[in-house]
């Protein structure tokens, strides 16, 4: 592959190492004959300028502000329904953690207002994030939101975490017919932050307040070092620690 490559962070347990990234690459699987482009976590996410419920929106728009672009199957349908019903109800707690919201489905900007509309009528839930009118697919294919033996012109439930500098941090792939956890995504983008603020990793289910993982020690001087420090050690590989100054 050909471009401009630099060098940047990588993020996880291995905080703190170099790789080599290119600003917009991807990669292509070929499933039953049908060729899906996927983007590439730790890399630039895929640039966009499209429509939306809010006027015209592009990648950019967000940069310094984490960005959740997430896909649905279609308007008017039930499960998609109770999914942005809760994200409109996590909208004030994902703006504290300076997060924006996007939606996106195969359909026009039209069908995306009467949609809104609908569930403000009969749910009582006004949503206040913008939905891109993706009738061309082009935003759809270029994040791998349509699966083959799912549908040709429906994007799976696709969520994607960009941070502020553009960079794809997270992807989470639902199947069309079981709907997400708002919560899980927030608990997600919170565990994300506090890596990001202090070089640490989060075990399994971590909360805010809860013990955080010590990246393990890359010498034996540094195990050795860590087995006698203030750190809480099960083995030399395996160190939490309590974390000061956490968001709420």
């Amino acid at each position: 592959m050909c471009g401009n490559f630099s060098r940047r962070k990588t993020h996880g347990e291995g905080i703190g190492s170099e790789v080599l990234t290119s600003p917009a690459m991807s990669f292509s699987n070929d499933f039953s004959g049908t060729r899906v482009t996927l983007p590439r976590l730790n890399e630039a996410a895929p640039d966009f300028h499209a429509p939306t419920t809010h006027g015209d929106r592009k990648l950019s728009d967000y940069k310094g502000r984490w960005l959740i672009l997430f896909s649905h199957p279609a308007d008017f349908t039930p499960v998609c329904t109770t999914e942005f019903m809760g994200f409109a109800k996590a909208w004030p707690e994902f703006q504290k953690l300076n997060c924006d919201l996007l939606g996106l489905s195969i359909d026009s900007t039209f069908s995306h207002v009467a949609w809104m509309l609908n569930i403000k009528e009969k749910f009582g839930v006004e949503i206040p994030f913008p939905i891109i009118d993706d009738l061309s697919m082009e935003v759809a294919s270029a994040y791998g939101m349509i699966m083959p033996g799912a549908s040709d012109t429906s994007a799976v439930r696709t969520t994607f975490f960009i941070d502020p500098e553009g960079v794809m941090r997270a992807m989470i792939y639902y199947p069309m017919s079981n709907g997400r956890n708002i919560d899980e995504f927030l608990r997600l983008l919170k565990a994300m932050q506090a890596s990001e603020q202090h070089g640490i990793a989060t075990p399994e289910g971590w909360q805010p307040g809860d013990d955080v993982i010590v990246p393990p020690p890359k010498t034996i001087q540094q195990a050795q070092e860590r087995i006698a420090g203030n750190v809480e050690c099960k083995d030399w590989y395996f160190c939490t620690r309590a974390l000061t100054n956490q968001q709420d």
